[in-house]
Order: C-alpha cells, then structure tokens, then sequence
C-alpha cells in the first residue's frame, strides 16, 4: 500500500516527522519498506519565465531562450516546441539533480551556451508521460521553488502489509491506526451529495441471483457528465500511488478505492442494456473481453455483472470493454458492491489477472462501508465533469452482515503478554479502534468488532491488538521457561542413517525429490488403473498442475531426476532417495505414510580411465547393492523370487526380496516402454526397500565372527540344469545342508552351448568345509561333500557331470 504523509494528515491531525512516523507505523505493525521524498533535494528546480524565445544558430530543431529565474538572466537551449514567449516553466538550475540521477550541469550545445534545463513532467517524475516541457500557472511566483509552488512537495510511504490487515489497503485505515495509537480522532470526508437529478428508481435496477457470492450491491447514477482531464491535485494523488491519471471520472474511482479500501466501478450508461444490472455466475465456456483487450473463457464459478443481454464486467475484478468509460461519456452507472472474497481469488487467480480492486476483494473489504465510498465519488464526480446525481440509491442487501461479537478477559490479556493494564486501560485501548466496548463483569468485555476488521475472530487476536496499541516495546523480556532433556535417536534413526551411509559407501547420491507428482506419472510408469498406487491424494492447491498429487512410489520422482541430468550429458547416475510415500488407505480421510528407500542406477560401471575395464551397469550390480544392505543389517533367510513383479520391471530382468512371506522390495531392470516414456535410451536399474519391513525383519544386530585358526578345503561340483531353472535354488538347497563345517558356497561357472544338449545349462558350484576348532581330514571332508551331492540329486534331481 502507498500512502502519502500530506494525504493522511487530512484524516488525522499528526505533526510528527515523517521519520517519526514511519517508525511509528513500524512498531504499529504496518511496516514502512520505502519512504521518499517527493521534491526533496529538488529546491534547484524553481519557477522561471521565458523572456525570449529565438531559432538556435546552429540547430534547426532547438530554440535559444533568454529566462528570468528572479535572480538573472540565463541562456537556455531547449529542444521542446510547445511554450512562447512570457510562458512560466520549470527551470533545473545548473547544480540540480533530477530523477535518475542526472545532474545538470553548464555546458555548450551546437556552439551556444545552456545554463539549465527546462523541464517536462516526466523528467521531474511527476507524471509517467509528457508531450513537451512543463507550463506553470501565471500566478506562480518567479524563483520560487517548483514543488513549493506545486504544494507537491510531500513524502511517499509505501507499506508492506501482511494479508490479514485488509482494512489497511486504504489512506482512512492507515489514519484510524495512527490516530488510535496517538489518542486522536480521525476526520472522516463530509458526504454531503447533492442528489438534482430524477429518482433512481424509474431509471436503473439491479438483481442480485448468486447472493452466496454478491451478499450487497449499491449502486448511484450521474448524468450530464463531461469527461476532462483530472485537476491537479488529483492527479498527483494518484501518481504518487504509482496509478496513472486517465480522466476525471475513472481516477475519481481509483481516488476512492486508495482512501476508502473500498474499490469501485463506472460503467457507461448508455452502454448497459435495458437500465438492469444483474449479479450472476459466467455460463461455462462464455467469453469475455476484459478492459485490457484480453478475451477470458469463463466458467461457472465466475462471478459476472451483466445488463439485459450480455456479461459487462469481471465482479471485483476488471470491467469489460463494452461498458466501459471514453469518448463521449454522459451517463455514468456508478457500482459499490462485496464479492465473496475465497470466489475472487480463485477467478483472478486462474484467469491470472491481479488488480488493485481484486486484491482488495481477495482480503476482505467493508461490507458496511459501501455507501460511504459510493457517496464520496458519486460527490467527486458531479464535482469535477459537471453532473447530476439521480435521487436515491439502490442498495440490495437481502442479508445484512451483524458485526462479530467476542469475548475478551482481562486476565487472558495480562497472562499472554505479561503486562499489567488494568480494565480502564484496555478499554479505551480498544474504544481507541472503534470498537464498542461493553465491561459485562469485573476484568470481562464484550467486544463488538466493526465490519471493517475482517481479520479479528477470537479472544486472542484482541489480545493481539492491545498489546500492539499499548507498544511492543513494552512487553517485558523474559527467557522461556522449559525443561532441558536429552532425546536420544531411536533404532529406527540409528539405522536410517546407517543405511544412507551404506549406499554412500557403494557410490550412490542422495537426491530429495517434490512429494509431489503429475497425475498422469503412474501411467508413464505401466500402473493399471484399479492399482491402489494409481489413486493417490489429489492437493487442493498445488504448486501447479505437474506437481498435483501426493507421490504413491519414488520412481516417477527419480525418474524425473535422471532426464534432467542426462539432459546435461551427465550418463552415469547413482542416485537415491530415501523419503515417504503416501498410499491412500480405504476407509480412512489421511493415508498411509510409510518410509522407502529407492535407487536407480544407469552407464557404466566404473569411471572412465586406461586401467579401467569399461562395462555398464547390469541386473548383478544392483543385486550387489541390495545384498550388501541385507547382510549389513542382519536380515536372516533371505529369498528372490521372479514372480508377481510390479508391471514398470523388465520380465525376466527382475525380482522380488522376500524375508520368509515377507515382502522387502524389489529391484531389477526398468521396463523398455518405461524408458521410453521418459526418452532415456540406455537401461535403467531401479532398486526399492520398505525400511519399515527392513526393521521388522532384522534379527538382532550382528556379531563380529572370529575367523577361523585353521585351514578350509574346497569340493567343486559341476551339474546340468533346465536352461530357465533358477540357480538360486541350487544355492538354497545347498545351504539347507545342516552341517556346522559347511561355511559357504558361490557359483563359479554358468555355461550354454558347446557339448551341453539343448535346453539345458552347465552350472558350477564350489562349497568351502571348515572347522573352528580342528583341520578337517578328507575323510570328514568326502562325508560332507556327499552329503551335500545327495541333498542336491534328491531334492532337485540335477545331473552330475
């Protein structure tokens, strides 16, 4: 908000420093984020007269002028056309600085001395646009200082406020909190309309058919209006307001919504088909030419203002191009209304239209102000084009607002801000902010809150107010009271974060990903639709439609990561993210939120370099990596199994992780169509692992294993298999052997082609024997051995060869 000092003091006697005041504003919780000067450093600027103009020597397109600045006579060259002889001009003198930093200076131009510059509005920032240079009023006085003679000369306050304090969003609020706080009265613009005109009544009418909406709308007419150009003052109000001057009709309107809050519509008359206003909801699809040219497609939960036939304007928003004010303007139908602020914002918000008067809708405005500021312009409009105000105003209200009512203790107070006020101090704190005071019992107020104040609903925002009015500064500074406790990580914690360093420690990076996804990622990932991870908890107001739906899995996130990267040619990717996913839960409003750690893995295995073999990523690097991660957390009797794989695997490239019928993750290759979807041409590894299943399967915390003293022996056994019978059974079947000196067994060899008949595939295995406490003799070790060869022909009826 923007607010001159000169503007306020009209509405509350204040003689303090503009500093003083800024600070005051501050600490009132109205945050002064600029404050300038307007004319300040500008006494250089003065009134001069043009004593002779003639045709520069040398120049075709600048005059050689003789001015008078009431001390002498100087020699200035100027380029402008538009003054003569005897006009009074704005004069920078050689020393002054102008706006932007330019300095004025002696100099020669084309041969001829200038000993200044005559100035135009827009070089002295009193307006955004100027034809030629500034030509002042007879009346002023040679050598004064300009914006002495101007009375512009003020200082411009622009005020950062948060988005409760809506009532703020004018020059009256501003000068009620400072008038509160300085125990004055405000002097509020004396509403004396001159209504000459017909009554209102036979000449307009207004229907209002969406009330939820559009609870009041008022309304005045004006004829006999004659468009001009703004007076000065006016102008300049606006302009230091950063809003441009248009004419007199439309910038009263602009004047108004800056002093009042309260924004406000001109429609042309003549343009408003019928004489009716009606208050309605856009049609679906209907469109719309707003004033700025731009035609909007609406929908039905739009607000509209429309005549007999057709939508005129974007209620609280923006008015439409055919009942707008121009050229040829008499008849003026002025508008005063309160829109349902939660409907504005979500119109203006996705049309994308930001306005002054939507963002004071948006807030919350003064349904009960609404004739105030309908009367205050209907009075400068007649004033400045000419007109003549209708007799009465339409005002449909068909259910008026009650003012809130709220309870407030004395004690509360006290306790929350740790003062001392007693009940007279509070109350006249509060009667200070017009609001009506009534002590029900010792200590107790009824608080009757006016309707200007949207942002006050509860005890303790009273308690809010007083301590503001009273002075931050006066709340006693006190340490919190609390106790010190130590809380130690948990298990879980301890262990999240050992994992973390454990995929670290294998080359991977961590990435932390939106919680958010599209909606249509679960189908670039295969999910079927009538997949719970399909159905994900849709935001009501997300960040923007690609980030709308709470994440069901990692993979899109990290999915989304690796395009990024690969985009910027970096092919070699180990990342992982270890969040929460959300799963929605039938029958209940939050879902479930259990905790995952995903990784994807694609390029080569190792860095580029001469002694480096090159070779890329495969299904048994990411097998590595999960069979690393179960045996550093100690999970026992873990299995793999290829079936029920999640659609976005490769088949046959993937597998489950199973700790007995419990489900721990999965891993394997992603799905070509998967890797299409997201335009990554190399294949991709995907690692996933419930930690909370992780947790639950752990089995205690693992001991260190002395080795053994003595020495181990080795028994090779090469068998002939089916071509697609799992080796991994071969490796459970083998360890199933109840012997203390069996210590292990890896596969070694996996053979097709050559002497092996078709169908079929050479495997072999080698089994390591040891004891902790002797050397095994062969004897013991051609035991075992047979042992194990006997286990592996009956239960899988392999061949031997």
């Amino acid at each position: 908000m923007i607010v001159t000092y000169n503007w306020l003091k009209e509405f509350v006697d204040c003689d303090l420093p503009a500093a003083e005041l800024s600070h005051l504003l501050t600490m009132l919780g109205l945050e002064v984020e600029r404050m300038e000067e307007l004319g300040g450093g500008m006494d250089d600027v003065v009134v001069a007269k043009v004593l002779e103009k003639n045709q520069h020597p040398n120049a075709d397109k600048l005059s050689l002028c003789k001015v008078d600045n009431g001390k002498e006579i100087l020699n200035v060259v100027c380029g402008a056309q538009n003054f003569k002889a005897g006009d009074k001009v704005a004069l920078a003198q050689i020393g002054a600085t102008l706006p932007g930093d330019f300095k004025i200076k002696r100099s020669k131009i084309r041969g001829e001395e200038s000993c200044g510059m005559l100035c135009s509005e827009k070089e002295l920032a009193l307006s955004l646009e100027s034809s030629g240079i500034m030509i002042l009023p007879e009346d002023f006085k040679i050598g004064t200082p300009l914006f002495d003679a101007l009375g512009t000369k003020d200082t411009v306050f622009e005020i950062g406020l948060t988005p409760n304090r809506a009532d703020c969003l004018s020059v009256v609020g501003i000068a009620r909190e400072i008038a509160a706080k300085l125990g004055k009265k405000v002097h509020y613009p004396g509403l004396e309309v001159a209504e000459t005109g017909a009554p209102i009544d036979g000449i307009a009418s207004v229907a209002i058919k969406a009330p939820e909406l559009c609870p009041r709308y008022t309304a005045r007419h004006i004829t006999g209006c004659t468009l001009a150009p703004s007076p000065a003052w006016l102008a300049n109000r606006l302009q230091a307001a950063g809003i441009r001057s248009i004419n007199n009709v439309v910038d009263v309107t602009n004047y108004v919504l800056l002093e009042y809050g309260h924004p406000l519509h001109a429609f042309d008359f003549k343009l408003v088909s019928g004489g009716k206003i009606v208050v309605a909801a856009a049609g679906e699809g209907e469109k719309f030419v707003t004033l700025d040219g731009q035609e909007r497609v609406l929908t039905s939960n739009d607000l509209t203002i429309r005549d007999a036939e057709k939508g005129v304007a974007l209620a609280g928003i923006m008015g439409g191009g055919n009942s707008e004010i121009g050229e040829g303007t008499t008849e003026v139908l002025l508008e005063s209304a309160y829109f349902n602020p939660s409907a504005i914002r979500k119109t203006s918000k996705r049309l994308g239209i930001h306005t002054e008067s939507s963002h004071r809708f948006e807030r919350g405005t003064d349904v009960a102000g609404l004739t105030r500021a309908l009367d205050r312009a209907a009075q400068l409009i007649a004033e400045l084009s000419g007109g003549n105000i209708a007799k009465g105003v339409i005002d449909v209200y068909p259910h008026p607002v009650k003012p809130r009512t709220i309870k407030a203790r004395l004690a509360r107070i006290n306790a929350v801000t740790g003062l001392c006020l007693s009940a007279a101090e509070v109350q006249d704190i509060l009667e200070r902010l017009e609001f009506e005071v009534t002590q029900t019992e010792p200590g107790v107020f009824q608080v009757t809150v006016p309707l200007f104040r949207v942002d006050l609903e509860r005890e303790i925002d009273l308690v809010e107010e007083v301590v503001r009015l009273n002075g931050f500064e006066k709340v006693p500074a006190t340490l919190p009271q609390a106790s010190v406790f130590s809380d130690l990580p948990s298990d879980a914690q301890h262990l999240a974060a050992r994992l973390k360093g454990l995929l670290v420690s294998q080359g991977l990076s961590e990435v932390i990903n939106y919680s958010f996804v599209a909606p249509a990622s679960c189908e670039k990932i295969l999910l079927p639709a009538d997949d719970v991870r399909s159905n994900g908890m849709v935001l009501l107001n997300p960040i923007s439609d690609e980030l709308s739906v709470m994440r069901t899995t990692m993979l899109p996130g990290l999915l989304d990561t690796a395009v990024k990267n690969i985009s910027f040619r970096t092919l070699n990717l180990r990342i992982f993210e270890m969040r929460r996913i959300y799963l929605p839960a039938p029958g209940k409003e939050l879902p479930e939120e259990p905790l995952y750690v995903s990784a994807l893995l694609t390029g080569n295995r190792d860095l580029e370099g001469w002694n480096q073999q090159k070779g890329e990523i495969d299904f048994f690097d990411v097998k590595g990596i999960a069979e690393n991660i179960l045996a550093d957390l100690s999970i026992p009797n873990v299995t793999f199994s290829a079936e029920s794989l999640d659609p976005y695997y490769h088949p046959g490239k993937a597998c489950r992780i199973l700790c007995g019928n419990r489900v721990l993750g999965s891993f394997g290759e992603l799905h070509p169509t998967v890797q299409e979807n997201y335009g990554i041409g190399t294949p991709l590894y995907y690692l996933e692992l419930n930690f909370e299943a992780l947790l639950a399967s752990r089995k205690g915390k693992g001991a260190a294993q002395v080795p053994s003293r003595f020495p181990s022996t080795f028994r090779d056994i090469a068998m002939l298999l089916p071509k697609e019978f799992p080796v991994a059974d071969v490796l459970y079947c083998v360890k199933g052997v109840k012997a203390p000196e069996l210590e292990g067994v890896d596969v070694f060899d996996v053979y097709t082609g050559g002497n092996i008949p078709a169908g079929e595939k050479s495997v072999a295995i080698r089994v390591r024997y040891g004891s902790k406490e002797r050397t095994l003799t062969d004897d013991e070790v051609t035991r075992l051995h047979q042992r194990v060869t006997d286990a592996l022909s009956k239960k899988l009826n392999v061949s031997f060869r």
